[in-house]
């Protein structure tokens, strides 16, 4: 019988391994910043290193779970910044890049697993294609938001990161289906397929329409956050158990909510929501780094020299097949576009739209495996087919590709020497114009000194957004954030002297303290103690 103080201190330890690997985690992010490679290349290298240390932990996790809590906040996060517009523009490749390469990289994989283990099972051949198939989009957004690739070419990986997992899964769940009735036919797979697209697409629309309703009523930020947690959770599943595909379904639903939540939820629910999302998907990322590492331990373990040598070829293999069929994928869909443009056949409305030599490199080598492949491998029921074979295969090429082509990506972008025409900055200009106007019409009548403070700030932001096509504001700053956050910094100094000579108690202190920290969001600027930014380096961040 187990006493009560060893399973205390099994939970003791487990805990402090807990904050032990969160604290690593923060460690290889900020060293990652600084030498300015993706932070997931950091943490697949720790993850690998957690297998070879002796002491460390063996956790355990339903793989059913897997999907669900590693998979459905990371894609609704990546989704609800998703443009509709940049899509519907770029449909081409996305479409391209999301239906064929994810379908030849798992056709070739499957065929490569299948030649180096000839006893492996087609269909576990296929899942183990659709594992590795679809790039992860934390990797690439890390590099490419540290230099300014052309705006089309990050929103065509972007589109395209958003919606493979959903190729990628579909043929999974069907290979693994096929493993669980030893027998499917095409008559069985094609009402299934069609189910999960079309079911999967009204789903994510009406949970899209009806949830925000509900979601609305919420006014504390606490509450309000848990709730937006739960109906992310409480989507996927409700997908799952209709049959239908729950990151169809997910992504879906954020746009849909995208689309109507900055009108319904107000800043100061906003604001802590950025923040606590994108905390979220770091230390996702960071548990799922290290429990696939953790499996990594008795897999190895269990392995002859022989058999270790022989998986380590095979990854060796796969890595390459996976890289390979995206370069030739794009390098062929390239050359294609350009031929059918030369002979008149296809007139695309931006001459951009055909990706130079060097831009179809850069695509084709922001091909890092990630999360997804991780959670995928890590679902596959206990008792399929090699399993192990499975689990080391996915997590080598995740590791591989974050190494070689996470480490490479951002010299091999500077040294073709692509630029951003910033037509986003343009944008935002025009924007400005527009709505400084609306609201310096909207104050223009009201004789109160305040009102006239306002509009001498207003008119300055207006003539310098009427006289230059910029805006002739960087970095989001406003005129006058400079000298408000040289005043809010001076009246923050004279609160703290005035707790600590006792003039004023904490209870006043913080309520004065939330009033400046109210005062120093608007102040805007880019600057260290800055809430955020939903362009950071960490993945992407968005408010649900």
């Amino acid at each position: 019988m187990v006493s009560l103080k060893s399973v205390s201190g099994i939970i003791v330890s487990t805990f402090e391994w807990i904050i032990v690997l969160l604290l690593g985690a923060v460690g290889l992010s900020a060293l990652a910043r600084r030498i300015k490679v993706p932070y997931p290349t950091f943490l697949a290298i720790g993850g690998a290193l957690i297998a070879f240390v002796p002491s460390s932990p063996s956790w355990t996790l339903e793989p059913d779970l897997a999907l669900a809590l590693f998979v459905a906040p990371v894609l609704l996060d990546a989704a609800f910044d998703t443009s509709l517009r940049d899509l519907r523009n770029n449909w081409v490749p996305v479409s391209t890049l999301v239906v064929a390469a994810v379908g030849l990289t798992t056709v070739g994989v499957a065929y490569v697993a299948h030649r180096l283990m000839p006893d492996m099972p087609w269909a576990a051949a296929v899942a183990l294609g659709a594992i590795v198939a679809p790039p992860d989009a934390a990797a690439a957004v890390a590099i490419l938001s540290q230099v300014k690739l052309p705006h089309r070419m990050v929103k065509v990986l972007e589109g395209e990161s958003l919606l493979n997992d959903a190729t990628a899964l579909l043929i999974y769940r069907i290979a693994v289906g096929a493993i669980a009735t030893e027998h499917l036919t095409w008559s069985q797979v094609a009402p299934t397929m069609a189910l999960a697209l079309v079911g999967s697409v009204i789903a994510g629309l009406l949970a899209g329409r009806i949830i925000p309703l509900f979601m609305e009523r919420v006014t504390e930020a606490p509450s309000a956050i848990i709730v937006q947690f739960a109906t992310t959770f409480l989507v996927w599943i409700a997908a799952e158990h209709l049959g239908l595909s729950g990151i169809l379904t997910i992504v879906v639903y954020a746009i849909t909510v995208a689309r109507t939540a900055p009108a319904r939820i107000p800043a100061r629910l906003r604001v802590p929501s950025y923040a606590v999302w994108e905390t979220t998907v770091f230390v996702l990322n960071v548990l799922a780094f290290m429990l696939i590492g953790m499996q990594m331990r008795p897999i190895w373990t269990r392995l002859d020299a022989d058999v270790r040598w022989e998986y380590c070829v095979a990854a060796a293999w796969i890595l390459l097949t996976v890289v390979l069929v995206r370069l030739c994928w794009v390098t062929f869909y390239r050359t294609t576009l350009r031929v059918l443009v030369a002979h008149g056949i296809y007139h695309p409305k931006d001459p951009k739209q055909v990706a130079s030599a060097k831009g179809g490199l850069i695509i084709s080598w922001c091909g890092m495996r990630g999360l997804v492949t991780l959670a995928t491998a890590f679902a596959l029921p206990e008792n399929f087919p090699y399993r192990d074979f499975i689990v080391f295969i996915a997590f080598a090429v995740v590791l591989g590709s974050l190494v070689i082509q996470g480490l490479t990506l951002r010299p091999l972008i500077l040294a073709f020497g692509l630029k951003d025409d910033d037509p986003v900055g343009i944008e935002v200009a025009r924007g400005r114009a527009i709505a400084y106007r609306a609201a310096l019409d909207a104050i223009e009548s009201d004789p109160s000194e305040e009102a006239e403070i306002l509009r001498l700030e207003y008119r300055a932001i207006l003539m310098q957004a009427e006289t230059d096509p910029n805006g002739g504001i960087a970095n989001g700053e406003l005129p006058a954030d400079p000298l408000r956050r040289r005043a809010i910094e001076a009246a923050r100094k004279s609160i703290f002297d005035l707790r600590a000579t006792e003039v004023i108690g904490d209870d006043a202190f913080h309520k004065l303290e939330e009033e400046l920290d109210r005062a120093e969001l608007s102040a805007g600027g880019d600057r260290p103690n800055r809430p955020s930014s939903r362009t950071s380096e960490a993945p992407d961040n968005a408010q649900r």
